[in-house]
């Protein structure tokens, strides 16, 4: 597995029920979170971190967009909602 290069996505972390975004916050796990939602945690995470998170049930995952695509400006919504812009 060395020199394989780690796929980091865009997640949406969204907390399991009767969890908070705080207790989600207190887990150790290697996110590096961009923006705190009322009721989730947008964040990058390589998909060794995601498979974690799925594993110890602690959040649902929603893939956003890969870092490279975001990084090369590939085709999708610039907007972390998923809205499209002016609107």
């Amino acid at each position: 597995m060395a020199g394989r290069a780690t796929v980091r996505w865009l997640v949406r972390l969204t907390p399991v029920v009767g969890r908070t975004v705080d207790d989600l916050l207190k887990v150790p796990l290697s996110l590096d979170v961009w923006e705190r939602e009322a009721d989730a945690v947008v964040a990058a995470a390589s998909e060794q971190t995601i498979a974690e998170i799925e594993r110890r049930r602690v959040a649902g995952v929603e893939r956003l967009r890969t870092i490279t695509d975001l990084e090369s400006g590939a085709p999708g919504s610039d907007r972390l909602d998923g809205q499209p812009e002016g609107r």
